[in-house]
Parts: C-alpha cells; structure tokens; sequence
C-alpha cells in the first residue's frame, strides 16, 4: 500500500511539475536568470517533498503550494513583460563591463566579478587578449556578451571588399522599449525627444506604436513595430 501511494505520488508530482513549466514558459528550462532559478528550485523541492508524501494531508497541502507558488510566479512573470520597472527589479538589468578599452571595475563588483573572471570569461569566449573586446556586457542570465573590435571580427565578403580597414562600430542604443522612450539613451545618443518625435511624425509613427527602437551610431533610427498577428510557423522544426 506504501509503494502505491508513492509511485501515485510521485507521478502526480511530475504532472504538476509539467503544468506548472507549461504555465511558465520555456524560459524556466531554458538559461535562467537569478528570479527564475530561484522559482525553479523552490518549485522543484516542493514537487520533491510531494513525491515522499505518506499521508494524505500531506499530499494536499505539498499540492496546494505548489499550485499557489505556480500561480504566484506566472503573475509576477506576466507584470515584468508588463512593467520596465519591475523587469529590471525581478530579472536584473544588463551590465556595461568594458567599453572601448574601459574597463568597468565598480559594474564588475557589482557583477560580483573580478578581473580574473572577466579575462577567463574572455578566454572561453575565444579572445586571449582583452584589447581586441570593444564591448564586454552582462547580461541578466549571468552571460557575458563580447562584441570585438572591427578588425577582429570574424572575416565576411563585404569586408574583403572594403579598403581601408572598416571604421569603428559601436552597438545600437535602445531608445524605446515596450511603448516608452528610454530618456538617459536619447541623452546619451545626443539627440532629445523632440528628434524623436520629428523623427517618428515622419514615419507616421507615435511612441505607444513601437515595441523597440533603436538608433545606431550614423544616428539612423530603426523601428520595430508590436505585431497583433501570431507566426505559428514551425520553421525550425
């Protein structure tokens, strides 16, 4: 009778376990940020105590809290698709941790990095000598991307075409992002919000319309609309 109620315990626990993830999304199984590897253990040890449940007020209440807690993380995940302000709370923001030969040792700490870890993430990522990393960013799953100088990219046809060496790239500045304009970007970009506006009133655009833009280094401004429509096409399948 024990071993029923723990393989129908167990089972159950898994069952739960999948709802909860498909409720979740891919991005609880995917690479976590600090928020979500927390939702997963926590979930996971209650599933855990679940599956050794005996009693059956135990097996209730391990399936109450698991279904809160599910619930509970679902609302938060849909407020931070929601809310800028309460993305960068929950899912951390990005870092700036090298640019153009800067290094910055204050966003490092608070990284909670050294420069031994900075040069070693450098290394598995293919650059053994730090000068040739035009921009290192931390990322908020704790990646680091590495964007190179342009002489150290990777060869592609337009670059064997061009002569004299390429000149310096720099990355593309969000300057909205879900419908509301990023002003320390724009300042940064030395443009302001009536440029925007000009620039948007010209394309037949308003803020609200845009889920992303950005403006790269010739001050060309890219748009990216909110799309009503859904693309089921399994194209990588």
């Amino acid at each position: 009778m024990l071993v029923i109620k723990v393989i129908g315990a167990s089972l159950l626990s898994i069952l739960i376990m999948f709802l909860i993830s498909k409720l979740l999304g891919n991005k609880q199984i995917s690479e976590l940020n600090m928020f979500d590897y927390i939702n997963g253990i926590t979930i996971g040890s209650i599933a855990a105590e679940l599956s050794i449940s005996r009693q059956a007020d135990e097996i209730i209440t391990a399936i109450i809290a698991m279904i809160i807690y599910g619930l509970v993380v679902f609302l938060f995940s849909i407020l931070t698709i929601k809310s800028i302000k309460c993305r960068r709370f929950f899912s951390g923001r990005t870092l700036l941790l090298i640019e153009n030969g800067k290094i910055y040792s204050k966003n490092l700490i608070k990284a909670k990095l050294d420069i031994n870890d900075l040069l070693t993430k450098a290394r598995t990522n293919g650059y053994f000598d730090i000068s040739q990393i035009n921009y290192a960013i931390m990322e908020n799953n704790g990646e680091i991307s590495f964007f190179p100088c342009s002489e150290y990219r990777p060869v592609t046809a337009g670059d064997l075409k061009l002569e004299p060496m390429p000149k310096p790239e720099y990355l593309n500045i969000n300057i909205i992002i879900d419908g509301k304009v990023m002003r320390q970007n724009l300042k940064y970009c030395g443009v302001d919000e009536t440029w925007l506006n000009k620039e948007l009133s010209a394309r037949g655009k308003k803020v609200k319309d845009i889920f992303l833009a950005t403006l790269d280094q010739n001050n060309t401004l890219h748009l990216y609309e909110y799309q009503n429509e859904k693309n089921l096409k399994n194209i990588f399948d």
